[in-house]
């Protein structure tokens, strides 16, 4: 088993089936890229064309929901379905479990984009389907494991899935979609905070300590546990009510707690080495985004669109594709370096995410601004499928 918060390299059975099963952030983390981009791509083409897509929810209510629930929720399901084994010792899944387990996440996104033809309450059932199952799987493991400390990974799991249901009451019921979106996204938030707080600064950690012997990040504190707990309470705020004053004041202090505790990770030391430094640079979109939402929530000066992609397009975009890279070079044997590839793929999603929350408040290029955030995601995520897929398919060296 793993040292806390080192890297994960769970124990597998003797496995003869297809290498894409064989571990679990393989076929999600391929799903992740390929929806990434076919998402996208269904939304631009709804735009351009002006016609509607063949769902039951509202056109942006569908495009926040398959960048939530299919991009991120896929990237989170490869992440724990490898991860919390190693910090349970448990055996992670393969071969037909795993594949089940794709196969509900696959008929999710097929049950939103049709919901139209099938109806919202047959959508909702089929969808929430993974939702659920992927909570039961971690908590089973945690649970066998005695891994106590690791029930909270599962709570946000729960609450990801209890958000999902809330955006399928607007089609089902009549429910405000935002709240349910605010759920996910503040959940995410605090998987981000509670799971990047160890993984970012374990992995400098490693690196530095084989190129500089004065420094490290700071070891974690109850300081750092602050920062985890306010950032779950702004993101409850903002769920509740994003416009209230108190949550403008929680907000704006979890991300300079937050802000504070990335400063400390020594962040700046790892520009050599892109498959590091995305890391830091995915996690300071959190602050960021936090940051942006107590500005909107104080006053006019910012845009809530602008907060809410910084979290979103920012650090929803940029953490699980700095993940997913790393997680794939280092279980599948590869040097754990990132090529010139891989740096112009996190440089195309950084810029879409710019870009993204600067079109609200360009005046007149809005579209123009939406457009370019648009393609340099698209471009960003197609080579990552074009670099990482093949490998994804392929036996560990």
């Amino acid at each position: 088993m793993a040292r806390r918060g080192g890297p994960a390299i769970p124990r597998y059975k003797a496995y003869a089936g297809p290498a894409v099963l064989s571990q679990g952030f393989r076929p999600f983390f391929l799903a992740a890229g390929v929806w990434a981009v076919a998402g996208m791509l269904l939304w631009s083409g709804a735009i351009l064309r002006g016609g509607p897509l063949p769902t039951a929810f509202e056109p942006a209510v569908w495009h926040a929901h398959a960048m939530l629930f299919g991009f991120v929720g896929a990237a989170k399901a490869g992440f724990l379905a490898t991860t919390v084994p190693n910090w349970t010792g448990r055996m992670p899944l393969q071969g037909r479990p795993l594949a089940g387990l794709v196969g509900l996440w696959v008929l999710g996104r097929v049950a939103c984009a049709v919901s139209a033809a099938i109806g919202a309450p047959a959508a909702m059932a089929l969808d929430l389907l993974f939702f659920l199952a992927l909570p039961a799987v971690l908590a089973r493991e945690v649970v066998a494991g005695r891994n106590w400390r690791n029930l909270p990974v599962v709570g946000a799991s729960l609450l990801v899935a209890g958000a999902n249901a809330l955006v399928h009451l607007e089609p089902v019921a009549g429910l405000d979609a935002g709240y349910g979106l605010r759920l996910a996204i503040g959940a995410y938030a605090f998987l981000i905070a509670l799971v990047g707080g160890r993984i970012v600064p374990s992995f400098t950690r490693n690196w530095l300590a084989k190129r500089d012997r004065l420094h490290r990040p700071a070891s974690a504190t109850m300081s750092d546990r602050a920062a985890v707990a306010l950032t779950g309470l702004a993101a409850a705020a903002w769920t509740a009510d994003p416009g209230h004053a108190a949550t403008g004041a929680l907000a704006g202090t979890a991300a300079l707690a937050n802000a504070w505790r990335l400063a400390r990770w020594q962040g700046h030391r790892t520009w050599r080495e892109p498959l590091l430094l995305v890391l830091h640079v995915g996690y300071a979109w959190l602050p960021v985004g936090l940051g942006l939402i107590a500005l909107a929530a104080l006053g006019d000066a910012v845009p809530a669109t602008a907060a809410l992609h910084a979290l979103t397009a920012g650090a929803m975009g940029l953490m699980p594709v700095a993940v997913m890279t790393r997680a794939t070079l280092g279980h599948t044997g590869r040097t754990m370096t990132a090529g010139t590839g891989s740096a112009v793929l996190f440089a195309a999603i950084a810029l879409a995410a710019v870009l993204r929350i600067a079109a609200p408040m360009s005046g007149g290029w809005y579209l123009e601004l939406l457009g370019a955030s648009a393609l340099a995601w698209i471009a960003g995520f197609a080579l990552y499928v074009a670099l990482y897929g093949p490998i994804l398919v392929r036996p560990r060296r």
